[in-house]
């Protein structure tokens, strides 16, 4: 499977050079969140492919490292002599500070977490309109304590004298604590400052602008060829078929899979209000009898997974012939396919250079290197809510936009137990009930998802209508989360939770307990299998 080239959605990025830190995608998002383009590159790449890019501005990340440690990640001073806008943050500040010639040392009076930090001039470049005291987040061991020749000291804490500068002629800036959390309580002000007072970046970088760019791309890509797209009917298959289908229109087929394996309604969302939007050429093959075969008898939920995603690779490859076939025959070969990934899919795999990753849980179930297309991913420089107001602005129907993460395997990892026709439609209808109580109370933007689980091996005992009954537990999963890779468990007013409980046990007979699951990722995983 050969890979096309990574799509351009900016002639002159913000780049984010990551020195180990935790929160390098976080900066990349908030950068965003000002309406501006940003990459993530690593600090190794040499500062001449950096500047190859033509950045419109550069910011130096946080790291776990002292700048003075052996084999501590280093800032090549040509980044800063080429005339590009920089902005340092905590470790990115110190490497910037020892650079220029200031002093960073070892002062002892280290600063974690949320601190008191005052501003000496809140008329300048990063802190213009903002309070002299503020509440900043800091993470650091050394400290700066002598600034470099030419740079203006304008904030301090009592832990690092000199805890931020600027320098307006060389458009050179940086701070010692982190802006991109939310509690630095100014954070994102510092920043949109930098990019917009400090580099005078416009801030015209929107989802329509997106899909203009990415429509023209995918057209110069595909030219006059076919296109085939495996959709799951999640946000990220759907967004990225919306786009091409906009861009090459009927030259594009979807294949949907129905392997029994969805929630309530979603099969016919697919199939109706998806392709009514989009106009879409859609090819839906009914496997729900197959997958529930191969489950049989199986309980192990890492075979499980391997059971679906084996199943899957056969179903689509049938149904990949068969369009590839039909398309040969009236002269119009298909030679692309596209898949949903996105950003943070690119980053974690190593920034997304050369190659792609095609995750085994993706939308296409981990499809084999042997099928004979190119790959085009036109999400693939996209986080998750940037893909949610682009697929808005394509007109994807909103209950698909905003439908919370759904793993490929389904809801055959969310029961523990052997998968079968009846344990499924229990399941169905419980999760059913907690989608539409927590929609009712306004909670489907707060949380990132909520898995139903459904202890299918597990019997407890219960009364219900003055008997005994032995039914299964089902657990509620509510998490909060940005981009899954931590999450913490939502707290659910209790009435929402009580109403849920209550009509799970009242209305769905086979389950006569529900419980919360409250535990945060790590430890806990979203999913439970």
């Amino acid at each position: 499977m050969r890979v096309s080239e990574t799509p351009h959605l900016s002639d002159r990025p913000v780049l984010v050079v990551d020195f180990g830190a935790q929160y390098a995608q976080l900066i990349a998002r908030r950068v965003r969140e000002a309406h501006v383009f940003s990459e993530v590159v690593p600090s190794t790449m040499p500062a001449s492919e950096m500047l190859a890019k033509e950045p419109a501005a550069i910011i130096l990340s946080g790291g776990p490292s002292s700048v003075y440690a052996e084999g501590a990640p280093s800032l090549d001073p040509a980044l800063l002599d080429a005339g590009v806008p920089v902005f340092g943050m905590c470790y990115g500040f110190q490497a910037m500070v020892q650079a220029l010639g200031g002093t960073v040392e070892h002062t002892g009076l280290g600063e974690y977490g949320s601190t008191p930090a005052q501003i000496s001039d809140t008329d300048s470049t990063l802190f213009n309109g903002q309070p002299s005291d503020q509440s900043v987040w800091m993470s650091h061991g050394d400290a700066a304590t002598a600034a470099p020749e030419g740079m203006r000291v304008t904030a301090a804490t009592s832990g690092a004298p000199v805890a931020a500068f600027e320098d307006d002629e060389r458009r050179l800036y940086g701070v010692q604590w982190h802006p991109e959390v939310m509690h630095s309580t100014f954070g994102q002000r510092v920043l949109e400052n930098f990019l917009l007072r400090g580099a005078g970046l416009s801030g015209d970088w929107t989802a329509h602008n997106v899909v203009e760019a990415l429509v023209e791309q995918v057209k110069e890509t595909v030219g006059d060829k076919r296109v085939l797209c495996a959709l799951s009917g999640g946000v990220d298959s759907s967004v990225a078929a919306a786009l091409v289908q906009r861009a090459v229109g009927d030259q594009l087929t979807c294949v949907f899979v129905d392997h029994g394996l969805l929630r309530s309604g979603e099969a016919e969302q697919v199939e109706k209000e998806f392709v009514a939007a989009t106009g879409v050429d859609l090819v839906v093959v009914d496997a729900r009898e197959q997958f529930l075969g191969a489950l049989a008898g199986v309980s192990d939920p890492e075979e499980k997974r391997k059971i679906i995603g084996r199943e899957f690779i056969r179903v689509f490859e049938q149904a990949a012939r068969d369009v590839v076939g039909s398309a040969e025959r009236d002269g119009h070969p298909v030679e692309f396919l596209v898949q949903g990934t996105l950003y943070p899919d690119v980053v974690e795999s190593g920034g997304g250079t050369g190659t792609a990753n095609i995750k085994s849980h993706h939308n296409v179930g981990g499809l084999p290197d042997d099928l004979q297309f190119t790959l085009i991913e036109p999400l693939r420089l996209l986080f998750k809510d940037e893909v949610r107001q682009v697929g808005l602005e394509l007109g994807v129907p909103e209950g698909i936009v905003w439908r919370q993460p759904f793993p490929g395997p389904g809801l055959g990892i969310r029961i523990v137990g052997e998968v079968t026709a009846e344990r499924l439609e229990i399941l169905r209808a419980a999760d059913q009930i907690a989608r539409h109580e927590l929609s009712a109370a306004g909670l489907d933007r707060e949380i990132w998802q909520c898995p139903v689980v459904l202890l299918a091996d597990v019997r407890s005992v219960g009364v219900q209508g003055d008997g005994r009954t032995y039914g299964h537990p089902v657990v509620l999963r509510p998490v909060s989360s940005e981009d899954a890779m931590t999450a913490d468990w939502t707290r659910v007013p209790y009435e929402v939770l009580a109403k849920i409980s209550t009509r799970i046990t009242n209305e769905v007979r086979e389950v006569n307990r529900v419980v919360l699951d409250v535990t945060s990722k790590p430890p806990g995983t979203i999913e439970w299998e």
